[in-house]
């Protein structure tokens, strides 16, 4: 079965966002892209909620032939052309690539399913809500967790209620020299 990893990063209180989905204070830097695109060796597919797939596809499709762009921003743009884009949305009606997936309704059956499919990881963005579900339906298999050193105060929680203590196992961390500090657990079984 394939396995699907939560991507995030969350401030120091484990906000994603500040309260009007502001991303400032989240300065990651060449180290930690390059980072992330070790962990897309592994993947052949995205998961996004809407808003999530709406910001990362304004920049990422063609970020690879900006003049200017790091082998990061090159190789993850590659990647993520590439990648088969899963979009649960109830309000996206469609979109332009044929790569990708839209979930409108029953999203737990659907990425169960998914899971079930032959192929390689599947990594899931930041996406708070849809994270929130899947995590609840016990879907996520492992959690990379970019903590950075900022304290929002009030924003877009990671974590709300979730209807059972869920226990974790630290595997790895990564500190990087931006300040950023990379966790990875798993659910303990």
């Amino acid at each position: 079965m394939r396995k699907l990893i939560l991507v995030v990063h969350i401030s120091l209180d484990g906000f994603v966002a500040g309260i009007n989905g502001e991303l400032t204070g989240f300065d990651s830097g060449s180290e930690n892209l390059e980072f992330v695109c070790q962990l897309t060796e592994d993947a052949d597919t995205a998961l996004f909620g809407r808003i999530s797939y709406e910001l990362l596809n304004r920049y990422w499709p063609t970020a690879h032939t900006n003049p200017n762009a790091t082998k990061g921003e090159i190789d993850y743009s590659n990647w993520y052309n590439n990648a088969r884009k899963i979009v649960v949305s109830r309000t996206l009606k469609t979109t332009n690539d044929p790569k990708t997936t839209l979930i409108s309704n029953d999203m737990v059956t659907g990425i169960s399913a998914i899971k079930k499919e032959p192929g390689r990881n599947i990594l899931i963005f930041g996406s708070p809500s849809v994270s929130q579900q899947l995590i609840a339906a016990g879907l996520v298999d492992s959690y990379w967790v970019f903590i950075n050193p900022v304290i929002f105060g009030n924003g877009i929680p990671l974590f709300r209620t979730l209807p059972e203590m869920i226990k974790l196992s630290l595997l790895s961390s990564k500190h990087f020299p931006n300040g950023e500090m990379a966790l990875n657990f798993i659910a303990n079984e």
